[in-house]
């Protein structure tokens, strides 16, 4: 007998051939993936070591599926759910350990689940999302075609204003926003992978797209970013003129220290920079925070 992390543990019942008990492996204690293992049982969610008998078997989950082929039709692709996972978790500056606390799971498990494919247990997921402050849903990746914002207002919301400091803060060192600019067509708002260098936003775009338009105009760049667990969240916009940057030093020291690539893909070798004049932005919490 030989499992992974995350696979299922099945123990059966000699009278009637069914399942007497299952549950999650979260530990190992070979490499090799022999007994004993670290089982959370789905009944009553405690973890203990486990000597697998005669009437147990191994269902491997996430494990074995040929490559290119398509997922089943009721589960995420494998390694989507580790990688919101992850994402959520850096995103509130969270450690393994922490959320693996929170999640009452082991650490090596939720690494393995963050880092391979997997299919981890609805009572897992439940846990993760509780952990996070998040919802199973969003796990999944359920709402990934929904516009943002559909949960439910805070009873007793508080909007304030942000100085330039927090501002800047929540500009971060890169991401993505969305920049809006005046075109032959009319106004148009785009997303693109931006940079924050020497407190100027600077982005990469085609020459004639529709983003290369902002240069030699006062254009908006927007930032925001919604917890839609918590029904709160902030925005901060950027007004200023935009320029192309032409410099070979210039180009070369922005391209040395992209944090990515251009999320659209294609070639995108024209750097336009943007020296906010006005920086604002608000924050939705609840009352009193």
């Amino acid at each position: 007998m030989r499992a992974h992390l995350g696979d299922q543990l099945v123990v059966g019942s000699p009278a009637t051939g069914g399942t007497r008990r299952d549950g999650e492996i979260v530990g190992l204690h070979h490499e090799d993936g022999t007994p004993p293992y670290d089982v959370r049982w789905s009944d009553t969610l405690d973890v203990t070591l486990v000597f697998p008998g005669p009437d147990a078997h191994i269902n491997h989950l996430g494990h074995g599926t040929d490559v290119g082929a398509p997922p089943p039709a009721d589960r995420p692709d494998p390694g989507d759910i580790g990688r919101r996972v992850a994402a959520e978790r850096e995103r509130q500056g969270l450690t393994r350990e922490e959320t693996a606390r929170r999640a009452r799971m082991a650490p090596d498990y939720l690494a393995y689940l963050e880092e391979r494919p997997g299919d981890p247990s609805l009572a897992t997921l439940v846990r993760l999302a509780a952990a996070l402050n998040t919802s199973v849903t969003a796990l999944r990746g359920g709402g990934a075609d929904l516009p943002p914002g559909r949960g439910m207002a805070l009873l007793r919301p508080q909007l304030r204003d942000l100085g330039p400091e927090d501002c800047r803060s929540l500009l971060s060192t890169h991401g993505v926003g969305r920049i809006a600019v005046a075109t032959p067509e009319g106004p148009a708002v785009v997303p693109v992978n931006y940079e924050v260098v020497d407190d100027a936003i600077a982005f990469r775009t085609a020459p004639g797209s529709v983003p290369a338009a902002a240069v030699g105009a006062e254009v908006a760049f927007e930032v925001d970013h919604l917890d839609e667990a918590m029904g709160q969240g902030w925005s901060v916009l950027a007004v200023g003129p935009a320029q192309a940057v032409t410099a070979p030093d210039d180009v070369r020291r922005l391209t040395e220290h992209a944090h990515t690539t251009p999320w659209a893909g294609g070639e995108r070798e024209m750097w336009v920079s943007i020296r906010p004049a006005r920086l604002t932005g608000r924050r939705i919490t609840p009352a009193g925070e």
